[in-house]
């Protein structure tokens, strides 16, 4: 009789053992299923972003050729695909688009194409670069709040080009007629520590203006100090470095 009951009990066990099985098998495989997935989904990403930054990197490559040899038109359809690429391609390349339309007289589209550029950038350096190259677009037909609202943010002190900014927003004051404003702004540009040797030539000159109340001047001065051209795409995808007739100023 013993033996029947562990017999039975052990029929039993087989059956609980088969029906856990069955429940468990179809999480089993969804989850072998998952786990294939995400490797086969790392390789085909790291496949597709090689393939479209070699795409991108090729584009902006022959915008720059067509650019030199001054096909305008051609240089813009390359950089437009050189803009579907990664973050860095798209930033650079929308800033070559909208130097070709400040060339063009379209500032409208030129200040548009910088902003796209800003919001692309992978990094404060490109991102501050677009946008400082849109507001001095601006500078002789906006609005002293929308100028400070552009630049204000470029300013502090762990941004790339905060020199630059500020000296910016004190030609927007002086076009505002905010003279004693616009000349604080600029004694804090000699003041600072970082900033460059033009920079502060430059801030003294325009001050040195203001002072004399020859303000009427300024207007030769109001050009954009030169920045340096952003970064090269990298090397080992054979793209050349932008011209400095890139900055559209």
């Amino acid at each position: 009789m013993v033996d029947v009951f562990d017999e039975v009990d052990e029929q039993l066990r087989a059956e609980r053992f088969r029906a856990l099985v069955r429940r468990t098998i179809p999480y089993f495989i969804g989850a072998l299923v998952a786990c294939v997935a995400a490797v086969v989904g790392v390789w085909a990403y790291g496949k597709f972003s090689a393939a479209a930054m070699g795409k991108a990197s090729l584009a902006y490559s022959r915008g720059l050729d067509l650019g030199q040899k001054g096909d305008a038109n051609g240089a813009y359809a390359q950089f437009a695909d050189a803009a579907k690429g990664p973050a860095g391609y798209r930033t650079l390349a929308l800033m070559q688009q909208a130097g070709i339309r400040v060339q063009q007289g379209k500032d409208a589209d030129a200040v548009a194409l910088f902003d796209q550029a800003a919001k692309a950038a992978p990094d404060k350096m490109l991102g501050d670069m677009a946008s400082l190259k849109a507001a001095y677009i601006l500078l002789d037909t906006a609005s002293l709040s929308d100028i400070s609202a552009r630049l204000t943010p470029l300013i502090a002190a762990d941004r790339p080009y905060h020199a630059q900014a500020r000296e910016a927003l004190a030609l927007a004051k002086i076009a505002a007629g905010q003279m004693a404003q616009a000349r604080s702004d600029l004694g804090v540009i000699q003041l600072l520590s970082d900033t460059p040797q033009s920079e502060r030539e430059r801030a003294g000159a325009i001050i040195a203006l203001i002072d004399s109340g020859t303000a009427g001047s300024l207007k030769a001065m109001a050009a954009a100090p030169a920045l340096p051209p952003p970064p090269a795409p990298p090397q080992n995808l054979g793209v050349q470095q932008p011209p400095a007739a890139e900055t559209g100023n």
